[in-house]
């Protein structure tokens, strides 16, 4: 497989020598026409024109061959995608072992292979596994296709697979690798928190098997390595393996939420993009490591509504004061009852009577041995983001929601996902080779920075700006062209919207080359010259700016529009074969820009009804346009004359947001109601991504089927099947929804809304049974008793509303309602005889009542030991261990046990969702944590058979579908 590195490298000397014969070609056309144009003016426009053709045909010519270098190293890119995929599928021998001291490694780390075969390691290391004592720090670690070791003694290589695999990665550069502390695998010891460096271990337990990898934060220095985990059967991303060792990571300064850090040792760099694969990497998909409850420097960020009655303040001195969590739980065996605070308020919590003797503070529950994997993000961010769909030479398209960039093989109905960033992402742009990829994410517990990963392995090459470099969010990226991308273009969201031009392969954290102001007013995109090396431009509020990075910094020409009508915004631009630029505008219009000139040469006026929002250059030279208020797309020709073939986008799926090429003859289409649709201007427009709009609060699993319903304020209500990845029914409620339920046998659904009404509606007719209302505040949740008896409605009046339901769901009475709750309640649950509900608050209060008479159960010996259906309520004696200790008064939003009653999945303000082993009624209870949602997560729910949980986000508009294995 040397052959990789010899054909990268011949590929870019042919790349070289073609630009080189193109100059010379022009060199000579301008030498040899010089005398003609002097001794024959009449001739002289006839030969421009002819030598402009030329040039041309010789610029698209090796545009040509530059297409079928990047078909060559995506086949490439195919075939390790392949061998990863079946190789994930060999039988997994795992072992388990506990953190290690974080002086067992070295800062020093030489590996460059981030493929693991974590099989063929643990064959040979199963024998030794990795198993912690005080007095050995010599396990051997055998870590991806190398044998290696910790002290770094290089043994022989591994032949097979892997060992193809490291040829395709490295380019025939195959050796022996040792590791210095980066990789490695972990479990933490369930018996407590070994002292590490003198600082207490994190309290979350790491996953050996899940996507998620374990590593360090970022956000600086420090010389703690990162561990990668992932999945022993990954479909289709590459395998990875599933032993990682924890090292302790120091709270000051970085951040809470985790971010991969960099090794301070590195191998050089090759300048071509071709060996970019051979860099150190880090793992894109990763597990939370850091505790989500930290208090030293975690802020609330969330727009979670269960922290409205919370009064927040900047002071840390206050914060202190108030008492939160587990850490001073007390327990009075005589009584049977466990005293915690959340936020100040004080909750008693009474043992059951069968562990009134047994229960200890001081135990720890261990972790679950089930763990959550990502199979499937629904929906796309379209509805505030541009030029964020793209199509790779694998046949994927990559597009980002909340904090995950999502890579969808639409023929084979295949996800995969890059799970590297800790927030919202904002841009993404795609290398010249097409294989490598940049996001920029905003700032909020992490610093706005921008990631550069490999779309085949999906392991992290660089990060940029973690030094502070950008302040806000990452609002347009973009990789130069001729040069082969070594430039990388970042524009922020500061006040002045600061352009910085970087030599993003210089060093681990790229080296800035300059910077300077671009507008005070919302800059939209930016895009290199395709025929110009020091050419860039940018649009945005009020302008275009022509910018001039030759000698190594930047200077701009403003566009100057002298009769036509300056717009309000320019909305986008592409550049087409002659090196033209075109944009569109607000007004509808389409401005065409000569190459070196910063005056439209011509306009094409009307052409959209409302503003151009995505032009999009095809392979003939053809170009199409997408408007955003008149649905439509609308293809011209070179000359930009319609060719008269267009099409209009239906109402439900919103605006045309972007528009780039797919197979073939293929259209894919980003709506601003955040869908993605495929197909042609002849052939109409089929669904491919459906996804809500606004917040998202309504989450029900399906009592029997492998189907769950969401909802939200976007009015529209999605009826998912887990197992084909789309929606089977989509219906505009005409009202913003807040919760919803099933019936016990799925024949009937109920909605409430965020007014005090309810809806009664049939699943499968999605006809309306009938509406009610109760109170005059919206209403939070909603249950039907697992018998289908009576019906629960908790109300923001500080009510629950009881039903007596009859003739198969469709006739409700009202019995009474039950009072007693100082504020509005945010979770009920039935007992398994449908006698008695429990119900928690907003003000963190834990009541218990009689449903068949609404009144207040205070009888504790009775309420101690009642068994319920479900456990959605985030208080009580089997959940008490979801508050941890040194909690800063972060909320645990949502909660969920399993059917089965092994797993308890929690969702918190900050985006994570957290499984536990049931019951969990020990302060310390290690657990799995997993990242992805960008924001406060409103639900998780088991399916019925426990196979997959779902989890639903807030203000990131996102569904999230795991497998538990």
């Amino acid at each position: 497989m040397a052959i990789n590195g010899n054909s990268n490298t011949s590929d870019n000397n042919n790349y070289h020598q073609n630009d080189t014969h193109l100059n010379n070609n022009l060199v000579d056309l301008n030498i040899n026409n010089d005398d003609s144009f002097l001794s024959n003016s009449t001739g002289t426009h006839a030969d421009h024109e002819h030598l402009q053709q030329r040039v041309v045909d010789l610029e698209r010519k090796l545009s040509e061959q530059c297409d079928e270098i990047v078909c060559l190293r995506s086949t490439l890119a195919d075939v390790l995608r392949r061998v990863t995929q079946l190789e994930g599928r060999a039988p997994v021998i795992t072992t388990t072992s506990t953190t290690l001291p974080n002086n067992t490694f070295n800062n020093n780390n030489n590996n460059n292979n981030n493929n693991k075969g974590i099989h063929l390691s643990s064959l040979r290391s199963y024998s030794n596994s990795s198993i912690y004592s005080p007095n050995n720090s010599r396990n051997n670690v055998n870590y991806n296709n190398n044998t290696n070791n910790i002290n770094g003694n290089n043994n022989n290589n591994t032949n097979g697979i892997n060992g193809l695999k490291n040829n395709l990665l490295i380019n025939g550069n195959a050796g022996n690798q040792s590791i210095n502390g980066s990789n490695g695998g972990t479990m933490g010891a369930p018996s407590g928190q070994p002292v590490v460096n003198g600082h207490r271990r994190l309290t979350h337990y790491p996953s050996n098997n899940s996507l998620h990898s374990n590593s360090d934060r970022g956000g600086g220095g420090g010389g703690h390595s990162s561990s990668n985990s992932g999945s022993p059967v990954p479909s289709p991303s590459p395998s990875q393996s599933s032993n990682s060792y924890r090292t302790h990571t120091p709270l000051s300064g970085t951040s809470p939420r985790h971010t991969p850090q960099r090794d301070h040792h590195r191998s050089s760099y090759s300048s071509s993009t071709s060996n970019l694969v051979s860099m150190r990497k880090w793992s894109a998909s990763q597990e939370f490591r850091g505790n989500p409850m930290d208090l030293s420097n975690r802020r609330m960020t969330s727009g979670s509504l269960f922290n409205l009655h919370v009064m927040r303040t900047s002071s840390t001195g206050a914060i202190n004061h108030i008492r939160h969590g587990t850490k001073e739980a007390t327990h009075n065996q005589e009584d049977g009852i466990i005293r915690i605070y959340l936020r100040g308020h004080p909750l008693v919590v009474h043992i059951p009577t069968d562990q009134l003797h047994s229960y200890s503070l001081n135990k720890v529950n261990s972790p679950p041995t089930q763990r959550l994997k990502l199979e499937w993000v629904y929906g796309y961010r379209g509805r505030d983001c541009r030029h964020n769909l793209f199509l790779l030479p694998t046949g994927e398209i990559v597009y980002f929601i909340a904090a995950v960039v999502v890579l969808y093989n639409v023929e084979d109905q295949i996800q995969r996902h890059y799970l590297g960033h800790t927030d919202d992402i904002k841009c993404l742009t795609v290398h010249p080779n097409r294989l490598l990829i940049a996001t920029g994410q905003v700032a909020s517990l992490d610093r706005a920075h921008v990631r550069i990963w490999d779309s085949v392995s999906l392991n992290t090459l660089h990060i940029i700006g973690q030094n502070g470099d950008f302040d806000r969010s990452i609002l347009c990226l973009a990789f130069s062209k001729l040069d082969g991308g070594n430039h990388l273009c970042v524009i922020d969201e500061s006040n002045e919207h600061t352009i910085s031009l970087w030599d993003w392969q210089k060093t681990d954290k790229g080296h800035k080359i300059t910077e300077t102001k671009t507008s005070c007013d919302p800059v939209l995109a930016v895009d290199f010259h395709p025929m110009d090396r020091f050419a860039l431009t940018t649009v945005g509020k009020g302008h275009i700016h022509f910018w001039d990075m030759e000698g190594g910094s930047l200077s701009k020409k403003l566009g100057i529009f002298e009769k036509q009508e300056k717009p309000k915004y320019i909305l986008c631009m592409a550049y087409n074969d002659m090196g033209e630029l075109l944009t569109g505008d607000s007004n509808g219009n389409i401005m065409v820009w000569q190459r070196g000139s910063n005056r439209p040469v011509r306009a094409v006026y009307g052409a959209h009804d409302g503003g151009v929002f995505t032009i999009c250059v095809l392979k003939d030279g053809s170009v199409v346009t997408g408007g955003g208020k008149d649905k439509r797309i609308v293809e011209w020709d070179f000359m930009l004359s319609r060719t008269g073939r267009e099409a209009k986008l239906p109402d439900q799926f919103g605006g045309v947001r972007t528009l780039t090429t797919g197979k073939g003859s293929m259209l894919m289409v980003g709506t601003t109601k955040n869908c993605i649709l495929q197909g042609t201007l002849a052939l109409n427009f089929s669904l491919v991504v459906q996804g809500h709009t606004e917040e998202l609060w309504a989450l029900a699993i399906h009592p029997t089927q492998n189907q769950f319903i969401t909802a939200g304020y976007d009015k529209t209500v999605h009826l998912w099947d887990t197992l084909s990845h789309t929606a089977v029914w989509s219906k505009d409620m005409g009202e913003a929804i807040h919760s919803a339920a099933f019936s016990p046998d799925g024949s009937v659904l109920v909605f409430t809304t965020t007014s005090s009404r309810w809806i009664v509606m049939d699943s499968t007719t999605r006809q309306m049974i009938s509406m009610h209302s109760d109170g005059n505040e919206q209403i939070d949740c909603v249950k039907f008793s697992p018998d289908g008896r009576f019906l629960a409605l908790g109300s923001r009046d500080n009510h629950i509303y009881v039903y007596q339901v009859s003739e198969e769901y469709r006739k409700y009475n009202r019995i009474g309602r039950c009072s007693g709750h100082s504020s509005f309640i945010t979770h009920l649950d039935f007992t398994r005889d449908g006698t008695y509900i429990q119900s928690c608050s907003g003000d963190y209060e834990h009541l218990f009542w009689n449903a068949t008479i609404c009144r207040q159960l205070n009888n504790m010996s009775i309420a101690r030991d009642l068994d319920w259906q479900s456990h959605n309520s985030v208080l009580g004696f089997n959940v008490l261990g979801i508050w941890p200790e040194n909690a800063d008064g972060s909320d645990v939003n949502t909660c969920d046990r399993s059917h089965s009653g092994r797993l308890l999945a929690t969702g918190d303000d900050f985006g994570k969702i957290n499984v536990y082993s049931y019951p969990a009624p020990q302060p310390k209870c290690l657990n799995h944590s997993y990242g992805g949602h960008s924001g406060h997560l409103t639900g998780v729910r088991f399916m019925a058979d426990d196979s997959r949980l779902i989890s639903i986000g807030g203000r990131d508009s996102t569904v999230m579908q795991w497998t538990v294995s």
